[in-house]
């Protein structure tokens, strides 16, 4: 810690369970103000999916033959690139299947125009029709040289933002500088380079949700709940004074239930260093109280003034939500939790929030903090090994987690900085977990070689960054994301 400052019953179902148990219990336990103070007060926003038009540009070959293409080689019947042996519309068919197939496993309405357009009416036609209904995006996959122009007006005109696919060897010369450096534009120019495809639907995705979404602040700085939003996402930001979680904690009683559970996670354990049994029952009793006022506010993410809660801290329970793609951050942190929402429908990962320390002569950046997910890689990836300790700052010894990174995984450092349109990412890969004693810190403590960097402390993110299990073509999406919404981005991608 820093002294500074809905988805099969394993922990997918248990999400959705939880937080009902915890209103019952508490309503069955507690006292008129307890009973008020798990009373639903807004419900959660609405979830639409992402809506992307998607359009091809090309002439069919007969058009080009007959000199009736609008260009102007159309005086001498001529194929400029790809060429008369291109195909375009077999690479439309595959290109749509592809597409398709990503769409559906991301959750994504991808709707397709019906023909491709080589017409500047039909390009007048199609965004007219874009501004009408207003998608979220357009993608536009452009097969043809002389159509780039077109490109660009339909990406700049028909949405907010905008994808623009062009393959290798239908351009000729240089790429076009008005499609690789437009603002919200995010231009890919490749050899069917799917990955790339999907990383920029993902980063739609993620901007969709986020303006979708709700994060609770749970803070001694506020007497009454109080609203804001994030100003460049678009994030609905609710404030709750710290009194109310505790009221809803203290109103949830020990039942076996609860031991069970947290008996499971002590069984699931490598070790358990100087934490009784009670601690850990009293860790789930805390994730009980969280998941309740979850509920209570309709939020997709939590971030809680934590650190003097005592027996109530919440490290078990971000550890388990965050493995459950439920963002959760410590500390009442705004910056670190939308970064680790960003995350969640960028790369379907869990973010470890951490406070950063350096390796001045090895050049090794390091993340130390007590709530790590030992689901780093997505509620059906693999589990990390971990040690249940005590919390490193003060008594009593409530539960906390020391993960094992594992070597050589690539990884992302990022954050975002809420109201200042600004994100960072830094890829790297992990070096190791050192053990404590003789490092410091906190329970969960890692250390990265972060790439293409000199002075590991150039790169100081400020305080409370999230490291994402991520390779390094993965970490393209965040990328795209900053791009296609306006954000300044710095890093080494």
């Amino acid at each position: 810690m820093c002294e500074s400052c809905e988805w099969n019953l394993n922990r997918r179902d248990f999400l959705g369970t939880s937080f009902g148990v915890g209103i019952a219990m508490a309503q069955a336990a507690g006292s008129p103000s307890a009973s008020a103070a798990m009373e639903p007060v807004v419900p959660p926003r609405p979830k639409n999916p992402p809506i992307i038009w998607a359009v091809f540009l090309y002439p069919p070959a007969d058009i080009v033959n007959a000199g009736q293409f609008e260009d102007h080689w159309r005086v001498h019947q001529w194929f400029t690139w790809p060429g008369n042996q291109f195909q375009p519309e077999l690479q439309e068919q595959k290109f749509t299947q592809k597409i398709k197939e990503m769409a559906a496993r991301l959750g994504i309405n991808v709707e397709f125009a019906p023909q491709a357009i080589y017409q500047e009416a039909k390009v007048r036609e199609y965004i007219a029709a874009a501004q009408e209904a207003k998608p979220d995006a357009v993608l536009v996959i452009n097969f043809w040289n002389t159509l780039a122009e077109w490109s660009y007006r339909i990406a700049t005109e028909a949405a907010a933002v905008s994808v623009v696919y062009q393959p290798v060897g239908s351009n000729h010369q240089l790429p076009r500088e008005y499609l690789r450096n437009t603002p919200r534009l995010w231009y890919i120019h490749s050899i069917e380079n799917w990955g790339e495809i999907e990383r920029s639907l993902r980063a739609i995705r993620a901007g969709k949700m986020l303006a979708q979404s709700r994060l609770l602040r749970v803070s001694t700085r506020v007497k009454e709940l109080t609203q804001e939003a994030d100003p460049d996402l678009g994030v609905e930001i609710y404030h709750v004074p710290t009194q109310e979680l505790i009221e809803i904690f203290d109103a949830i009683p020990v039942d076996e239930a609860m031991t069970a559970e947290a008996m499971a996670i002590k069984q699931e354990a490598v070790a358990v260093r100087d934490v009784p049994d009670q601690y850990l029952v009293e860790a789930i009793r805390a994730d009980r109280a969280v998941r309740t006022i979850m509920s209570r506010y309709g939020a997709d993410a939590i971030t809680i003034e934590c650190l003097m809660l005592k027996h109530r801290k919440p490290c078990i329970s971000f550890a388990l939500l965050n493995g459950s793609l439920v963002p959760a951050g410590c500390e009442n942190m705004v910056d670190g939790t939308i970064t680790m929402m960003i995350g969640r429908w960028l790369w379907d990962r869990a973010g470890f929030m951490h406070n950063p320390e350096f390796d001045t002569t090895e050049n090794l950046y390091m993340g130390a903090h007590c709530t790590c997910a030992w689901k780093l890689h997505g509620p059906e990836g693999p589990s990390q090994r971990f040690v249940i300790r005590p919390f490193f700052h003060q008594l009593p010894p409530t539960a906390a987690l020391d993960v094992e990174w594992s070597p050589g995984e690539p990884v992302v450092l990022a954050k975002y900085y809420s109201g200042k349109r600004s994100v960072c990412c830094w890829t790297g890969e992990v070096d190791h977990s050192p053990p404590c004693p003789p490092v410091g810190g906190c329970a969960t403590r890692v250390l990265v070689k972060i790439d293409k960097v000199d002075d590991v402390c150039s790169i100081y993110p400020g305080i409370h960054p999230i490291l994402f299990c991520v390779d390094r073509k993965e970490a393209r999406a965040l990328r795209a994301f900053a791009h296609l919404y306006g954000l300044e981005w710095t890093g080494n991608i």
